[in-house]
């Protein structure tokens, strides 16, 4: 099967934007709605097609659902196709987040912290969801089990930003030892409008800003500091959602640009739009302290943090269908993402836990709001209006 472009980009971008409105559930829920609309629905591509596409997305550092999307519409419409796909499905929520950061400073009143303190417990509700989810798909066996645990461990006692980056370091060089049983899929791969000279100058050009992120930018003017910040937690953040929980908060609170509670309040909120995880970069960017936030500010983090994992798919994908079906690859995947499971379960207790649930009270509401998404299969929205609901009730009565 020919998967080239056999669309526009005006199509693309209508169907991208029908998405972008529309998909609640974070970034696993987003893979649903992608495989029913672009696979059952339009067939702009087959099983084996996508199957190839998600494998890719989900081994590359960056957010896999707004990468698999780009993709998607890259094949069907070109690069336009692939701006549009991008622009349509991430826009919607991310001047949601904006608008909510604007209006947050009228949210000093009694009513407004319980509104902000029950959004801090959809974040512990959410990923709690998230770990349980990802452990039972990422760690099914118990090498891997082993490794999420210990990454964990290793999180939980170190306050270093580089342990996070030696973690998942870590579970690529593991990997391949323990994770022998993990085979690479095989299939007839994709065909594509460029080659792998284009390929090559997106991903020299994803490490060279991935370089000046990590060394020039600290000392740039206020926005270049913002953009090397959000650019290198775009780039090293594995698992995209709300794995990027744990980068996000080095990037913005540790430096004192954004309080944890702030930071906090805003994850919530993130989960009561559609679209991408990331798009929290724009509630983020626009709340900046010491005259970095505003319009400006949400524009450059929005940007920023999607740029290295738009540039590292569409320029992995010339060299994909070799890569793919190698065992080795497969293993040192299976290896990242059980350390991610770790990340994000020693994310779970801090600073999600450690700064939304206060007492009994407290750890009553969240559970009931994790029992309402685990077994009760509420939406997030719904879950959402649950949380703040009691949190305003509860706030009030006090």
């Amino acid at each position: 099967m020919n998967a080239a472009a056999q669309g526009t980009a005006r199509e693309v971008g209508a169907a991208f934007l029908k998405l972008g409105l529309t998909s609640f559930g974070g970034p696993i829920a987003h893979l649903g709605y992608f495989r029913r609309e672009f696979v059952e629905r339009r067939r702009w591509l087959d099983e084996e097609h996508f199957g190839q596409l998600l494998a890719l997305c989900q081994f590359l550092p960056g957010p896999a659902s707004s990468q698999l999307g780009f993709s998607l519409g890259l094949l069907r419409a070109g690069w336009l196709g692939a701006i549009a796909a991008f622009i349509a499905f991430t826009l919607p929520s991310a001047l949601l987040l904006f608008a909510f950061a604007a209006l947050s400073d009228r949210l000093a009143s009694t009513l407004g912290q319980g509104v902000i303190h029950g959004l801090k417990l959809v974040a512990v509700a959410v990923v709690a969801q998230g770990v349980l989810g990802m452990a039972r798909t990422l760690t099914p066996d118990r090498p891997r089990a082993l490794m999420a645990a210990l990454a964990a461990a290793l999180i939980a006692v170190s306050a270093s930003s580089a342990m996070q980056l030696l973690v998942v370091a870590g579970g690529a060089a593991l990997g391949p030892w323990l994770c022998r049983n993990v085979t690479a899929r095989q299939g007839e791969t994709f065909s594509l409008h460029y080659g792998r000279r284009l390929g090559t100058t997106l991903l020299c050009a994803y490490a060279v800003l991935l370089l000046a992120a990590l060394t020039i930018a600290p000392g740039l003017p206020p926005l270049g500091q913002v953009a090397g910040a959000f650019y290198r937690t775009g780039a090293l953040v594995f698992g995209g959602g709300h794995v990027v929980l744990p980068l996000l908060k080095q990037a913005v609170v540790d430096p004192g640009w954004v309080t944890n509670d702030t930071f906090l309040a805003g994850y919530g909120a993130a989960q009561a739009v559609p679209g991408p995880m990331f798009t929290l970069s724009a509630f983020l960017g626009e709340r900046m302290q010491g005259g970095y936030g505003g319009m400006l500010g949400a524009v450059v983090s929005l940007l920023a943090i999607f740029l290295p994992g738009l540039l590292m798919v569409s320029g992995s994908l010339p060299f994909w269908r070799a890569l793919a079906a190698r065992d080795q690859t497969a293993r040192m995947l299976a290896g990242v993402n059980a350390a991610v499971v770790g990340l994000l379960a020693a994310a779970l207790y801090n600073p999600v836990w450690v700064s939304a649930v206060r007492d009994a009270e407290d750890f009553a509401i969240a559970l009931i709001a994790f029992a309402l998404l685990v077994a009760a299969r509420w939406s997030p929205l719904g879950v959402v209006a649950w949380c703040v609901v009691a949190s305003v009730l509860r706030t009030l009565w006090m």
